[in-house]
C-alpha cells in the first residue's frame, strides 16, 4: 500500500484566495473608472506608509526596520526565487542575501496602490527598483505584491509575492 504524505493546508491559502478574488473585483472596476480620480482612504494611507517606511528603512541600512513591515508569524510567506514560510526564516534570508550595504542597494518603490478588502486584510501593489554597483548583484526591477494584515501594531504584510 502506497501511503499518502499529506500537507496540512496552508493557514494562509484563505488569504491568498480572498486577495485574488478582491483583486479581481478591484481590477475590474479600476478599469471602468480609469479616467478619474481616488481620494486615498486613511486605511490605503496607512498601508502605503508601512511600505514607503520599509523604503526608508532600507536605503538606511537598517535591515530590522525593514523587517517591522512583515507580521512576525510562522504564518507569514514570502514568494520570490523561492518560499519562505515564517518571519523568522524570512529575517534569515534578507539577512543572508542582502548582508551589507553595498549589496543593500538603494531601493525606490513606485506606483504604489493599496486595496483594502475588509476591515483587516488588504492587498498592495507596486513597482521597485534597486540600484547597485555591478560588483554588489547589479540593478533590479519588479512588481510586488502583498497581503496584509491589520495587526495590534499596524498594517503588516502576511504574504509578500516579488518577482
Amino acid at each position: 500500500m502506497l501511503a499518502r504524505r499529506f500537507r496540512k493546508p496552508f493557514p494562509v491559502t484563505w488569504l491568498l484566495c480572498t486577495a485574488v478574488v478582491a483583486f479581481l473585483c478591484v481590477a475590474h472596476v479600476r478599469a471602468q473608472d480609469d479616467n478619474q480620480l481616488h481620494t486615498a482612504s486613511k486605511e490605503e494611507l496607512e498601508i502605503v506608509k508601512v511600505v514607503l517606511a520599509q523604503e526608508r528603512a532600507w536605503n538606511n541600512g537598517d535591515l530590522a526596520a525593514y523587517l517591522q513591515g512583515f507580521k512576525d508569524s510562522p504564518d507569514t510567506v514570502f514568494m520570490a526565487h523561492q518560499i519562505s514560510r515564517g518571519f523568522a526564516q524570512i529575517s534569515e534570508d534578507y539577512k543572508h542575501n542582502y548582508a551589507s550595504r553595498a549589496v543593500m542597494g538603494q531601493l525606490t518603490f513606485s506606483e504604489l496602490e493599496s486595496h483594502p478588502i475588509s476591515e483587516t486584510l488588504a492587498i498592495c501593489l507596486g513597482r521597485y527598483h534597486l540600484d547597485r554597483a555591478r560588483k554588489d548583484g547589479g540593478p533590479a526591477d519588479g512588481l510586488f505584491s502583498l497581503v496584509m494584515e491589520k495587526t495590534d501594531s499596524g498594517w503588516k504584510i502576511v504574504l509578500d509575492h516579488t518577482n
